[in-house]
């Protein structure tokens, strides 16, 4: 049995290098089937960013925070081809309060995300709203993997039967 086995496998290997070999003799290249590893992976290239500033002027900590966060989230992203994913963002500043708030669109190929934060100062409202968009994203991504049908069921234990 273990003879038969390695025969058909030996014929199968000796059939598909003639198979090569005439492809080679006729002046055909061979190519792999999937591209190489470095066409999959991006070389530096992140998501497009877009900020804008409703009713204020931008600030320096302002986009050290962005940078941060955006930072983050190309990590929950690297599932994404780069030039599909957009974030934008827009900070607005309330006249009649002392508020800042930042909305955040995330627009994937799989769908929309949008997040809002407020706080009294620009960091403050970017880390709300990168929290809850990152809490989205991950929530949108356990589903795109159905971890809710793989998720064991646990069986009920006897006290919780008679009570």
């Amino acid at each position: 049995m273990i003879h038969a086995l390695s025969t058909t496998f030996a014929e199968r290997l000796l059939i598909s290098a003639r198979a090569g070999m005439l492809l080679v003799g006729c002046g055909t290249q061979l190519e792999p089937a999937s591209p190489p590893s470095s066409a999959r992976t991006p070389t530096g290239a992140s998501m497009k960013v877009s900020i804008s500033y409703k009713n204020g002027e931008p600030q320096k900590l302002a986009e050290k925070e962005l940078e941060h966060y955006t930072n983050k989230l190309n990590r929950l992203l690297k599932a994404y081809e780069p030039d599909l994913v957009q974030l934008h963002g827009v900070f607005t500043k309330n006249p009649h309060r002392a508020e800042l708030s930042f909305s955040l669109n995330l627009s994937l190929p799989t769908g929309t995300l949008h997040a809002t934060g407020t706080g009294e100062n620009a960091r403050a409202s970017c880390k709300q709203a990168f929290s809850e968009l990152q809490a989205q994203v991950k929530k949108h991504q356990s589903r795109l993997r159905k971890d809710y049908e793989w998720k064991r069921k646990r069986p009920r234990s006897p006290a919780a039967a008679v009570s």
